[in-house]
């Protein structure tokens, strides 16, 4: 590993993504990227009988299928990193119990995809693991009950409001003759606008989002136009202008490449109303990222993408507290693999 600048690593013995898997709620199921996911439940209950047991459920099969598609057994990978968006990141603790795989929890909020993602690589990168799991997490109906109010409460919302995808999403990261390069990863500071408002997340996480842009093409020498796509996390259809403007503000003109989102691509908003601004959540790039952009660079539709994951990290206490919320975005780019 190299260390690019201030915040970027540059992985330069190339690993892999050798295996994925992506499993979805119906919500998801019914949105434009459909046929990229692996598994789609039919029941927002995940078969379960509490929300919090249909996360773990997610997680769980994700990991499970993610092992098969990359054809290794539980055993042969040496670390499990994953968080999600429970107190305590209770999803991933209690699937990391069930894998028995050396685990590592984190939490970056909706970040939380890209942060072990990049942290895997690292790992990898300094052959400190041969093979590494990187997952999260969420569902719709345990982040409404936990930070805003339960569905059944049935309170109004705001149309900067975001809807928290139910999915998982896992990567195993290794060295192999195929499959798409983690070129390098962008690490993010916290920024905090001062915005207190959780039902504007969008708002709340562009200037993360615009930062951590800003970092890695000042780090690395590229421009937008160097990414054949650019994605951020969930800033949806509220934080993503605010994102190009605060950019466009900076010198950098985004119009050079696609620039869009993963919380707008998951959902047809126009469609599926109850979205309201679009898709959010620890699962959203997860999804997004595992399950449509790798099949897209497989496919050789694209061959430079950057992903950057924002995280809105404020707690239930510190919202009735009053307090701001900080947020957080990491960026891990992309590459075709091809055959080595």
């Amino acid at each position: 590993m190299k260390r690019q600048g201030g915040q970027t690593w540059k992985f330069e013995s190339r690993p892999r993504i050798i295996g994925s898997a992506t499993v979805v709620g119906p919500d998801e199921g019914e949105g434009p990227l459909s046929t990229d996911f692996d598994y789609i439940y039919d029941n927002i209950e995940i078969n379960e009988k509490t929300w919090e047991k249909a996360e773990r459920r997610l997680i769980e099969h994700s990991t499970e299928l993610a092992l098969i598609n990359a054809n290794l057994n539980k055993e042969e990978v040496q670390f499990f990193i994953s968080g999600d968006l429970m107190n305590q990141i209770i999803s991933s603790s209690f699937s990391a119990s069930k894998l028995a795989i050396p685990y590592l929890g984190v939490f970056g909020a909706c970040s939380t995809s890209m942060e072990s993602l990049a942290l895997a690589s690292l790992i990898v990168d300094s052959e400190a693991g041969d093979y590494v799991m990187a997952s999260t997490t969420s569902h719709n109906c345990t982040a409404e009950k936990q930070f805003r109010y339960p569905n059944e409460y049935g309170a109004q919302k705001p149309p900067t409001a975001q809807y928290t995808v139910t999915g998982s999403g896992a990567a195993i990261i290794g060295h192999a003759k195929s499959g798409t390069v983690v070129d390098c990863a962008t690490i993010g500071r916290v920024i905090d606008m001062g915005i207190k408002d959780p039902f504007n997340m969008g708002g709340a996480m562009a200037p993360a989002a615009a930062d951590t842009l800003l970092s890695h093409f000042r780090d690395t020498g590229r421009d937008p136009g160097y990414y054949d796509l650019i994605v951020t996390g969930d800033l949806a259809s509220v934080g993503l202008p605010i994102a190009k403007e605060l950019l466009k503000k900076d010198g950098f003109d985004m119009s050079q490449t696609e620039f869009n989102d993963c919380g707008l691509l998951i959902y047809d908003i126009n469609k599926q109303k109850k979205v309201i601004a679009g898709g959010s959540g620890c699962g959203c790039s997860a999804v997004v990222t595992y399950g449509h952009l790798l099949k897209r660079l497989e496919k050789g539709e694209l061959q430079k993408v950057l992903v950057v994951a924002t995280g809105a990290l404020l707690s239930p206490l510190t919202t009735q507290q009053g307090e701001s919320i900080p947020c957080i975005a990491h960026a891990v780019a992309f590459e075709a693999g091809g055959q080595v």
